[in-house]
């Protein structure tokens, strides 16, 4: 069996100053965003010039920074109502101890998608061709948000078979090797995800479908990860045996799917 390598969460340390390798997963992530971002502008529709506003490096700064804010707003919320509502309710000023952990994906995407919402109707644009050009630059960021999990050596997998030649040890854990969920969840989300969408993205498609695939993939790919992944040890598995993440995924893969129907059938275009 593996171990953990226990890398030190401090990448540098200045003085009282403490840079986290966590915080650079995060800033690495919002530098891809805005790499491929610059990238998708020269995709169509949003590389041609005879929309009444034609896309500019500006539009992706405005995105990348009221998507910051959803991430952040929307991923704490997230966390503490859907994991962990009845301790934030006897505790709301903790909701705001960003620095304690406890960030959820799910709520993240609600927070990113009203903070679209208010950018499409600010700049005239329809919401869903604003959202097809966010979903392919995501997978990257939550590709380089499991990278920080493992080096935190945190969200990792269930029991594995001992003879399983990648299983890990975890400090914290036990001392029986476990799947390394988060290396799962890398492949998955991150990388098989991006390469999908970029793909996919690459052709013009009806206004909807790219967010479609995006929701109806990391909503199967995610349910997957979960059989994997040790569950919250406060909320266990729940119904049908299965975990919170796995409940959240399934509005994700109904919505996913129906939205890529619906946009194929309306037949609109970007």
């Amino acid at each position: 069996m593996l171990q953990h390598p226990q890398i030190d969460p401090v990448a540098l340390q200045i003085g009282p100053l403490a840079i986290h390798w966590y915080g650079l997963t995060y800033l690495a992530a919002f530098a891809l965003f805005f790499w491929l971002g610059r990238l998708r502008l020269r995709h169509e529709p949003y590389a041609s010039i005879t929309q009444p506003r034609p896309w500019e490096t500006r539009d992706v700064e405005d995105i990348l920074f009221l998507g910051v804010l959803g991430v952040v707003a929307g991923g704490r919320l997230g966390y503490c109502l859907f994991y962990q509502p009845a301790y934030y309710l006897q505790h709301p000023l903790e909701v705001f101890y960003v620095w304690q952990g406890g960030m959820s994906f799910h709520g993240g995407l609600i927070g990113v998608m009203l903070a679209m919402v208010w950018y499409a109707r600010s700049r005239g644009r329809p919401f869903f061709q604003v959202m097809d050009f966010v979903a392919p630059c995501v997978p990257t960021g939550l590709a380089a948000g499991r990278v920080g999990n493992f080096i935190n050596g945190e969200l990792w997998g269930r029991v594995a078979d001992p003879s399983l030649p990648w299983g890990m040890v975890f400090r914290g854990a036990g001392g029986l090797p476990r799947h390394p969920s988060q290396v799962y969840q890398f492949l998955l989300e991150g990388v098989l995800l991006f390469v999908l969408l970029w793909l996919y993205a690459r052709r013009p498609r009806q206004t909807g479908q790219v967010s479609g695939l995006f929701l109806l993939g990391y909503g199967v790919f995610r349910f997957i990860a979960e059989f994997f992944r040790e569950p919250d040890a406060y909320l266990g598995l729940l119904a049908l045996g299965l975990s919170m993440g796995q409940w959240l995924c399934v509005p994700m893969i109904i919505g996913g799917i129906g939205l890529w129907w619906w946009s194929g059938r309306r037949g609109a275009t970007a």
